[in-house]
């Protein structure tokens, strides 16, 4: 049996509510439109390079924004000593470049997964609270702002690869 990524139903949100609630709110929404993008696709076409030459990917940016959201919340933020998904070193890239239509169902619930982890991280602390990177000091606040533009970028490549895949388009 052939795996296909399940319907999403997008949270709703305030648009008045104070910055945690809009913050977190908004990068809950943009994290489902990814899924959104993704859902009643099959592995197949998930990992459909459909934009030459580009490896770009419905199931590349799966895999990296699971990779994204481990190495900003658990690893910086946290401080967490977890390994690094989907590549380092060399292949920097493996998580656009080694996507395996079989592992899709896997790849997904790691997203989900890394999410999860990623909330109960924040869910404990303070937008002040910080940490330092690369000889850098950033706040929390900073990597909720940092990720909403991340998931913002790429599910403006998810339209475009998912219209390229089976000629779906919209929100």
């Amino acid at each position: 049996m052939t795996w296909t990524a399940p319907g999403i139903t997008r949270p709703g949100g305030s648009l008045s509510a104070g910055e945690r609630t809009l913050l977190t709110g908004l990068l809950a929404w943009h994290r489902s439109t990814l899924l959104h993008k993704c859902a009643g696709l099959t592995g197949e076409q998930l990992a459909e390079r459909s934009v030459p030459p580009s490896d770009l990917s419905l199931l590349g940016l799966i895999r990296h924004m699971a990779k994204v959201e481990r190495i900003w919340f658990r690893e910086r933020f946290a401080g967490q000593d977890v390994p690094r998904l989907h590549g380092t070193g060399e292949n920097a890239n493996a998580d656009f470049e080694e996507c395996d239509p079989a592992r899709a169902a896997e790849d997904y619930a790691c997203l989900l997964e890394e999410q999860r982890l990623a909330d109960a991280v924040v869910a404990e602390a303070s937008l002040d609270d910080t940490f330092t990177a690369g000889g850098e000091t950033y706040s929390l606040r900073f990597v909720l702002l940092h990720l909403i533009g991340e998931y913002a970028r790429h599910n403006g490549h998810a339209d475009l690869v998912r219209q390229r895949v089976d000629g779906v388009t919209g929100a």
